[in-house]
C-alpha cells in the first residue's frame, strides 16, 4: 500500500527533514537542483525543491502523469539509481525529449527510495539545465541520503498502519478527522462472519491469510472507486470511508459491491462458512465529525444487519 499525500501530511516534521535531506544532497551536486518526489495514483508529486527561483519549469506541489516522467524509468526491484548526463542523447527518453526541454532539463540523476519490502514511495533526484557529468561517489552519496530518508519513512508508516495487513489503522482514522476539513462521505462498519469459526478451528495462520485477503481486496476495490480508504480495527472488524458521498442510492451499490467482494471465496478460505456483514453512518462537512459517535451509530447499525442474518447491510437511522 502506497503513501499517500494525506498520510505524509500528518507526518511529524516531514517539511524540515525533507528540506535538511535536500541540504545535505546539494553538497554532492553544487549548482544542481534536488528535489524529493512521490508516487501516488499513477501521478508522480514534487513534494519539496531545493530552490524555487531556478531557470528550471518543476514546482513544489506540481503533478505529473507517472507515464510522463523519466522517474519511471529507474529500476525500483533492483534498486539502481538512473543517470542521464545528456538528455538529447539518450534514446530511452525519446517520447519524453520535448518535455524535457521545455521544462529546461538536460541533465538528470535520480535514485529511487522505498518503504517496507521495497515500495516505491517515490525519488531523490537532481536536474540541470545543462548537460552534465555525474560522479559514482556523489551518485552512491545520493543513494544514501534517499535510504536514511526512507528509514524515518517508515517509522512514521508504522504508527499509521495495521501491522498485519498493511491498512490504515484506528490512529489514522482519528487523526485523519481531526487533520483535514473532511468533504460529505459515509463510514462502512465491516465485521466478517463465520471469521471466528475459521479461526478456531483452523487456527490464527489460516486466520491471518482471511485477514490480508480482505485487506488486499478492500484496497483494490478502494482504487477502482478512486476514493476513500481502508481501516482495520482490530480483530475482524474494518472500516471503510468514502468521501464526496451521501447519496443512499449509490452508497447501496457501494455496499451490495463489498459484500459480493468478500462472499466470494475459494476451498482453501473455506468459502461456505465466510462472509461480511456492514453498518453504515453518514457525515457531512457541515460540523465537525465526532468519530467515535460515528463509530457508534455505524456499529449500532452492523448489530441490527447481524441480527436480520448477516451477509447483509444496514444504515443507521
Amino acid at each position: 500500500m502506497g503513501i499517500s499525500l494525506n498520510e505524509i501530511n500528518m507526518y511529524k516534521n516531514f517539511d524540515e527533514l525533507a528540506q535538511d535531506i535536500l541540504e545535505m544532497a546539494q553538497e554532492f551536486f553544487p549548482g544542481k537542483l534536488l528535489f524529493l518526489s512521490n508516487f501516488s495514483n499513477n501521478k508522480q508529486i514534487i513534494l519539496k525543491l531545493s530552490d524555487k527561483d531556478t531557470d528550471i519549469s518543476l514546482s513544489e506541489g506540481m503533478s505529473i502523469e507517472f507515464n510522463q516522467t523519466v522517474c519511471k524509468r529507474i529500476d525500483f526491484k533492483q534498486n539502481k539509481p538512473l543517470m542521464i548526463e545528456d538528455v538529447k542523447n539518450e534514446p530511452v527518453l525519446v517520447d519524453l525529449r520535448d518535455m524535457l526541454e521545455e521544462a529546461n532539463i538536460h541533465s538528470y540523476v535520480g535514485v529511487p527510495i522505498t518503504v517496507g519490502t521495497g515500495e516505491a514511495f517515490g525519488t531523490l533526484c537532481a536536474v540541470h539545465h545543462q548537460e552534465s557529468e555525474f560522479s559514482n561517489k556523489s551518485v552512491k552519496m545520493l543513494q544514501r541520503i534517499a535510504r536514511m530518508f526512507s528509514y524515518y519513512l517508515e517509522l512514521e508508516r508504522l504508527a499509521f498502519r495495521d501491522s498485519l495487513t498493511g491498512l490504515y489503522n484506528r490512529y489514522f482514522l482519528y487523526k485523519y478527522f481531526d487533520h483535514y476539513s473532511v468533504k460529505d462521505g459515509a463510514i462502512f462498519f465491516l465485521d466478517l462472519d463465520g471469521f471466528k469459526t475459521i479461526n478456531d478451528k483452523y487456527g490464527h495462520e489460516k486466520g491471518d491469510l482471511i485477514l490480508k485477503e480482505t485487506a488486499s481486496r478492500l484496497e483494490l476495490f478502494l482504487k477502482q472507486q478512486q476514493t476513500g480508504y481502508a481501516v482495520r480495527l482490530g480483530g475482524d472488524e474494518f472500516i471503510v470511508v468514502i468521501e464526496g458521498v451521501t447519496s443512499k442510492e449509490i452508497l447501496t451499490e457501494v455496499s451490495k459491491s463489498i459484500l459480493t467482494l468478500l462472499s466470494t471465496w475459494d476451498q482453501n478460505m473455506h468459502k461456505s462458512q465466510l462472509s461480511v456483514s456492514i453498518g453504515i453512518d453518514t457525515y457531512t462537512s457541515k460540523e465537525k465529525v465526532d468519530v467515535n459517535s460515528l463509530l457508534k451509530n455505524a456499529d449500532q447499525a452492523l448489530y441490527r444487519a447481524k441480527s436480520k442474518g448477516k451477509n447483509r447491510y444496514q444504515f443507521f437511522s
